[in-house]
């Protein structure tokens, strides 16, 4: 008679096989700055060069104008594009080969004032993945939940009509925020916790009077300030700590800008929150709470204006391209400037992190590798990728980099001789 029980030689096996494919699952990018929301992923050392012999471009494809970042799982990339002034679409690509997969889409663009017509119509929010779900946000204040699988609808929110909201004038910006059982955004000229399965919403809090002066540009992060993980959100006119069991308000404070431009995702270190405005300055706030109250006081404040451009934090020190179009190394604690480059660049950095290294997409179409370093701008190296446009948000999964031109999706990876050396 067989033995069904399995022997000690086949236990091994199988552990190491279950080793070795949890070693290489894919990496992914399946949110607004990357898996931890800041910006920062793990793994092996880019190379310190960008040319041809270190990174090839795999596939591209051609695709309507988009702000969207792309998003990435472990066998497929999103992204979105609007048609025609009309229609916004989603679509699902081989991460391999860059074949389309599905398409879905909807009417629902919208014409945002004159004097940001430079920056276009189309959509902006970058979309999040969790599991097989795909959250995305259309312009006129609708969030759509899709089937990553097959991109077929799940539900629908539409906050203009639920709420009695107005059509935000530059859109919905905000990019998902997905946690546990709910996904959080800055919309209904709001924000507002919603059940990631129904739709539903469960709180709504921060209402403003929406339009022009009320449709946000930053996107919700979490962080622990004083002890308690919070959310924390900026809208046009200050910065808040929410409590995501029920959206009380834990503190509020001011912060300055031109005509409401505070557009970067607020940093946070220990309990110093991060923020630059366009128009406004660079400010460090130190949250605080004792004898249940919480307070929040500025802590520095430097004279220099941030704008599109989300900082990343590296040894304490937050690397923000600034509105000059300048590059400044600040000490998020101390406010103390590092350096601030004497060479500009283009008008938007998106920035990711990977130790010591960082990888900054300008919105010229330039890459640079650089290196962390408190002394001065270390430029490793740089390419020119595309000569259009690229405000949307570097992708990075594994040995593989994802960039969204205005008008297509490039997909690039390091050459496979140089990522074995790494």
């Amino acid at each position: 008679m067989t033995n069904p029980r399995p022997t000690l030689a086949t236990l091994v096996i199988l552990t190491v096989l279950l080793a070795t494919n949890a070693r290489t699952e894919p990496a992914t990018w399946p949110q607004w700055r990357g898996p931890t929301r800041d910006g920062q992923i793990s793994g092996s050392t880019w190379p310190e060069k960008l040319d041809t012999n270190h990174l090839q471009r795999s596939w591209s494809v051609e695709l309507g104008p988009s702000y969207s970042g792309p998003i990435v799982s472990t066998d497929r990339v999103f992204t979105t594009e609007t048609k025609d002034k009309k229609v916004e679409v989603v679509m699902a690509f081989d991460r391999t080969t860059g074949k389309q997969l599905w398409r879905a889409q909807w009417e629902g663009a919208v014409s945002v004032p004159f004097f940001a017509k430079s920056n276009g119509d189309w959509i902006r929010s970058t979309p999040a993945l969790d599991g097989d779900r795909l959250y995305l946000a259309g312009m006129r204040d609708v969030l759509v939940c899709l089937d990553a699988r097959d991109g077929k609808e799940i539900w629908r929110k539409d906050f203009v009509k639920e709420l009695n909201a107005p059509v935000p004038d530059f859109g919905f910006v905000c990019s998902p925020l997905v946690d546990g059982d709910d996904v959080y955004v800055q919309a209904g000229a709001s924000f507002i916790r919603l059940k990631k399965a129904t739709g539903e919403i469960v709180w709504r809090t921060l209402k403003d009077q929406g339009g022009m002066f009320g449709s946000v540009f930053s996107s919700p992060m979490f962080a622990e300030l004083a002890g308690k993980r919070q959310l924390v959100v900026q809208t046009r006119s200050k910065l808040a700590g929410v409590d995501p069991a029920d959206g009380k308000v834990l503190w509020e404070q001011p912060v300055e800008a031109f005509q409401g431009m505070n557009i970067l995702t607020p940093v946070a270190l220990r309990d110093t929150l991060f923020t630059s405005t366009y128009g406004g300055r660079t400010i460090g706030f130190k949250i605080a709470h004792a004898d249940g109250k919480w307070t929040v006081s500025e802590s520095w404040c430097l004279k220099a204006q941030g704008y599109m451009s989300t900082p990343v934090v590296i040894d304490g020190v937050a690397y923000n391209h600034l509105k000059s179009q300048r590059v400044m190394a600040i000490e998020v604690e101390t406010g103390r400037e590092l350096w601030t480059s004497n060479e500009s660049f283009g008008k938007y950095w998106s920035l990711i992190a990977c130790g010591e290294r960082i990888l900054a997409l300008d919105q010229r179409g330039v890459l640079l590798s650089l290196r962390a370093n408190k002394e001065k701008l270390d430029v490793l190296d740089k390419r020119k990728l595309t000569d259009a446009e690229t405000w949307a948000h570097l992708a990075v999964a594994g040995d593989q980099l994802f960039v969204r031109e205005l008008n297509a999706l490039t997909a690039w990876r390091w050459h496979k001789e140089v990522a074995a050396l790494k």
